[in-house]
């Protein structure tokens, strides 16, 4: 089906992009991105320094990230991806996170593919397809932002400084040159560059144009369908879990509850370096564990919407709103000129790390080019012209 995208300067209101999908045109982020011998794959990196400075996961163990050489043209440019996987919210799922490669690199896969975003194709991704590419493994499940530790439960909550670790270790391997910088992440990763988003751009001087992505990491702080914020308990969890308190921005800690300044619409106004959001006003995760998680959906009702995006008029009037919700949120957000927003509306969670969905005219013909374009018109402040 045919896709619409529009966008535009405005002194005023920034760049906003809004793309139009028709619902069922985009796969969801749970289906496999498949794999063949075109595919990057990339090994991973332990940093054996970060233990000295207590960077580790929360088994103790050190930190890791794939790293891709850029060249060409690209060889002075990075890109920063942090992993995405959910945050863990009480001791108890903490310790079952170190069981696995999200709480211990010792269980970490020892390559990644890399797509989208992280391509090195130029047919597959036209604007960064030569830089230098790493991917920074999530272990710490507080969206790389907690500083703490609980011994008794032999539980490491150091994702702020596994961030600056690893940081310091890439700009040992080249990163300090850096002419163009790039920080993403996806999902919980996407909340992670908005966190440090600020620390990543005060690493370089101000010769280095540095930006920021969040693709699916806008989660919103929304009423469920029960009538309560099933999120809001997740997230007051992963705060006095971790002790996020002591390291959210203070701007925001100051005047409301901490807990509330783990949603992104509290914190983003505040970012001083330039941030694009990407996210699907139906994002697929938000559904299933935010509006409509069984413990609020206790009839089942919204199982079929939730999982197969096969809902009916009353719920999708529902997500509607939700999707109103999050465009309302980010209204001030996008008066600032150096921002951007691309909001697209298929069922989706996480849209730059799938080829799919990244650059989907390489899929096929016929299939408009946005979310790749969109970000590098963004990325590059290239002249924009309405388009179809």
């Amino acid at each position: 089906m045919k896709t619409l995208l529009y966008w535009g300067w405005s002194s005023l209101a920034g760049l906003i992009l809004f793309s139009i999908l028709a619902h069922g045109e985009m796969k969801t982020f749970n289906e496999s991105n498949g794999t063949n011998a075109n595919v990057l794959m990339v090994g991973l990196t332990l940093v054996q320094a970060a233990a000295a400075k207590g960077a580790v996961c929360l088994d103790g163990s050190v930190p890791g990230y794939h790293l891709c050489r850029g060249y060409g043209s690209g060889a002075n440019n990075w890109i920063i991806q942090l992993q995405g996987g959910a945050w863990c919210d009480s001791i108890q799922n903490c310790q079952s996170r170190k069981g696995s490669g999200y709480g211990s690199s010792t269980l970490m896969e020892k390559e990644l593919a890399f797509l989208g975003l992280l391509s090195n194709k130029a047919a597959e991704n036209p604007d960064f397809y030569n830089w230098n590419k790493v991917k920074v493994r999530y272990c710490d499940g507080a969206s790389f932002d907690g500083d703490s530790e609980n011994k008794a439960a032999q539980l490491q909550y150091r994702g702020k400084r596994i961030f600056l670790a690893v940081m310091e270790d890439l700009m040992e391997k080249g990163m300090r040159q850096a002419k163009q910088a790039l920080l993403s992440g996806c999902s919980s990763g996407g909340l992670s560059a908005i966190l440090r988003c600020d620390d990543f751009n005060n690493l370089f001087p101000p010769t280095t144009t540095v930006k920021c992505m969040s693709d699916a990491g806008f989660f919103l702080d929304a009423v469920d369908v029960s009538g309560g914020h099933s999120l809001r308990r997740m997230y007051s969890g992963v705060v006095n879990t971790q002790g996020l308190q002591n390291t959210l921005p203070p701007t925001c800690t100051s005047h409301i509850k901490p807990f509330l300044c783990f949603f992104p619409q509290y914190i983003i106004n505040q970012v001083k370096t330039p941030l694009f959001i990407l996210n699907s006003g139906f994002d697929s995760w938000q559904i299933g564990n935010s509006l409509a998680p069984p413990s609020a959906d206790k009839s089942g009702s919204w199982h079929n919407c939730s999982f197969s995006f096969r809902c009916t008029a009353s719920q999708m009037h529902f997500l509607e709103g939700f999707k109103m919700s999050m465009l309302d949120a980010l209204k001030t957000f996008s008066k600032f000129s150096k921002n951007g927003v691309l909001i697209t509306s298929g069922w989706a969670h996480c849209q730059a790390e799938r080829q799919d969905t990244w650059f989907p005219g390489y899929s096929g013909a016929g299939k408009a080019k946005g979310i790749a374009v969109a970000v590098g018109d963004w990325y590059f402040e290239r002249t924009k012209q309405n388009s179809s």
